[in-house]
């Protein structure tokens, strides 16, 4: 459920002095203002009150800041003198938080300690991470340059329109870029019906297709009238993917991560869900990818995606690329 996490910093020097059993009272007069839903602490100690105000619909969030914040004005003028008042500063952070809002909204440190802690963590080793997405996409883009010419031939070949297909999707936290793949698609086909399924399936209540593979049923469309011949074979062995190595080098993507999701997938994820693009940036092929892939529910992938993020080492990625390869010819069968 949405909340709002109010901070009333009132400083080291506020809460020392001798003035300081004002700001006592007005904690107190505080405590009185809120509901039985709400929680009020330290969220540092002897120096920033916290208050939870929870069980907020979305469409209320602005107005409850708005009155919290103007009840807040007049209690503090009630109780803290013109001096102490400047010194005192409030804010307020809402989850789940806007999806259109700047990127260092939705990475806030306030409600995501854990990713600024992991993050200066692993400085180090996500350098080595990134300097890996580097190599290894300007190796593979040149040794397997034979691979794209014959791809490009066939496409080119079989159906009228371009060899590439750009495609918007949502990156890390919550950023658009440009995806960029082999065509699989017939030109000018209508998204609609991979739209209503792919929400179904964030919704739990998409069934299984059949395939004439040995995995038998699958998460995903099998008889999409959009896909061409070529564009069949391209996406069982996730040849399609092979130009993503350019958002590789471009930063947008890495080698390893969850894969990145379309705009009306990411309207229908649930506040949890979000989670696979906060942290972790994403990727060509992951865990997913190699335990299952399209045989696992929606919530299965996420939790995937989550477990990667959380044990994420470059000894990881590297296993992974290693079985990327077995998981694409099994996808061919």
């Amino acid at each position: 459920m949405p909340f709002v996490l109010m901070l009333l910093d009132a400083g080291a020097e506020l809460t020392a002095d001798t003035s300081s059993q004002r700001f006592g009272r007005m904690v107190e007069a505080l405590t009185h203002l809120v509901r039985e839903t709400d929680f009020v602490g330290w969220y540092e100690t002897n120096s920033v009150i916290g208050v939870v105000f929870s069980g907020l619909a979305d469409a209320d969030r602005e107005a409850v800041v708005s009155t919290i914040s103007q009840r807040m004005q007049s209690l503090a003028v009630q109780y803290l003198t013109a001096d102490q008042l400047q010194r005192v500063t409030v804010s307020f952070h809402m989850f789940p938080e806007e999806w259109d809002s700047p990127k260092e909204s939705r990475n806030n440190p306030t409600l995501y300690p854990e990713l600024l802690q992991r993050n200066t963590a692993q400085k180090a080793l996500r350098t080595v991470k990134r300097t890996m997405d580097i190599v290894g996409s300007i190796l593979l883009l040149f040794f397997g340059s034979p691979i794209f010419i014959l791809i490009a031939i066939a496409v080119k070949v079989t159906s009228p329109g371009p060899v590439f297909y750009r495609q918007q999707r949502t990156g890390q936290y919550g950023i658009p870029f440009y995806l960029l793949k082999f065509r699989s698609m017939h030109v000018g086909n209508d998204s609609g019906v991979h739209k209503q399924y792919v929400q179904q399936l964030i919704a739990g209540t998409a069934s299984r297709q059949d395939t004439s593979t040995r995995h038998k049923a699958v998460y995903k469309l099998t008889r999409d009238p959009r896909v061409t011949l070529v564009g069949r074979f391209l996406r069982k062995t996730s040849l399609d993917e092979l130009p993503q190595f350019f958002n590789v080098l471009k930063g947008e993507m890495s080698l390893v991560g969850p894969r990145p999701p379309i705009d009306y997938e990411v309207e229908r994820y649930e506040v949890w869900h979000r989670r696979r693009l906060l942290e972790a940036k994403p990727g060509i092929t992951g865990l997913w990818q190699v335990n299952g892939r399209n045989r696992l529910s929606f919530d299965d992938m996420v939790r995937l995606d989550l477990r990667y993020a959380k044990m994420w080492s470059p000894w990881l990625d590297l296993a992974i690329l290693l079985r990327t390869p077995k998981a694409m010819l099994e996808g061919a069968h």
